[in-house]
């Protein structure tokens, strides 16, 4: 399949489950969507299980990119420098969650759809191993900052990161914090992991017991 028509349709797709929910995934709504002629997905997608497996894909091929662009410290395919200082890790972090609530907002809204429709339909979740990618890059950020147990740390900090994520977009934290894609909100992001970090990296070394 041509890599561009793939983009299309899937990304098409990502703004039917965003807008409109695992039911209204079809072939015909994302042909509509992506403004194609009937049959078009079909043909690239003969099931609704393959649709669900490509969307996974791209979904993880464009967080992939974010956690790139961000200069996650820790990560060995950029050379950002391993910050050791938490404010500053936090920020960092807080900048790519503001981007997955704003401009990628349809997308994490998307990859919660398909989680939640694993939870039903077990032959799927295969598919969505691709967490353990954000949880590895999570770990060698944190290792690379000096966490005591950076697998579980990188865990951890992950199931927090959704957490925020999901309570931003569909819980409580949609009403009460700043808008996605505000500085206001990247700074709001990054008391809340400053805290979180805090707790998975432990007390500086040298410093005395509290």
């Amino acid at each position: 399949m041509p890599p561009d028509r793939f983009a299309v349709l899937t990304d098409a797709a990502i703004d039917v489950l965003a807008e409109e929910g695992m039911r209204a995934l079809t072939h015909r709504a994302v042909d509509r969507r992506a403004a194609l002629p009937e049959g078009t997905t079909s043909a690239y997608f003969r099931t609704r299980k393959a649709l669900i497996e490509a969307v996974v894909r791209r979904i993880a091929d464009l967080d992939r990119l974010d956690l790139e662009a961000g200069q996650l410290p820790g990560d060995p395919r950029n050379p950002a420098p391993v910050l050791t200082d938490i404010g500053a890790m936090a920020a960092t972090v807080a900048r790519v969650l503001d981007r997955w609530m704003s401009e990628g907002r349809n997308r994490t809204l998307a990859r919660y759809a398909c989680l939640l429709e694993a939870t039903h339909h077990p032959e799927i979740r295969t598919i969505l191993a691709y967490g353990d990618a954000s949880r590895a890059q999570a770990t060698a950020m944190l290792a690379a900052a000096g966490a005591p147990e950076p697998r579980q740390a990188g865990s951890h900090l992950v199931a927090c990161v959704d957490g925020l994520l999901f309570d931003r977009l569909a819980g409580a934290g949609a009403r009460t914090a700043p808008p996605p894609g505000t500085e206001a909100n990247r700074a709001d992001l990054t008391v809340a992991l400053t805290g979180v970090l805090r707790g998975l990296l432990g007390p500086p070394a040298g410093a005395p017991p509290t």
